[in-house]
């Protein structure tokens, strides 16, 4: 693609590379990859990869993803886990708690507006 305007989302720069804070694990060893591609005016958008392990999340923004590969378990504190693969879409919204557990490393892009 050769117009400024559109952007490929794809791992095309150097990816920072975490790990959740250490009180939110709750088993594992997961290690975070993100290529963030876009940052601006509250919204971030990007690919982001996680190795197998479990942690604690806490939503206070609105995050669209769509499951590029792996398998995950996605847990709301007093409600249902949800597993999501491959060619899974959906929105977590501000407010979940809950724990993101990761199967089988995870591939996801995502849009973020905070």
């Amino acid at each position: 693609m050769a117009n400024k305007n559109i952007l490929p989302v794809a791992p095309t720069m150097a990816p920072e590379v975490s790990k959740p804070d250490e009180g939110k694990v709750i088993s594992g060893d997961p290690v975070h990859t993100t290529w963030n591609l876009e940052e601006r005016d509250g919204l971030y958008c990007g690919i982001w990869q996680s190795t197998p392990g479990k942690w604690t999340i806490s939503y206070d923004e609105w995050e669209y993803c769509r499951i590029l590969e792996g398998v995950s378990v996605i847990s709301e504190d007093g409600g249902d886990a949800v597993t999501v693969k491959a060619g899974d879409s959906f929105i977590l919204r501000p407010g979940f708690k809950g724990s993101w557990e990761v199967l089988e490393t995870t591939r996801k892009d995502y849009v973020i507006k905070v």
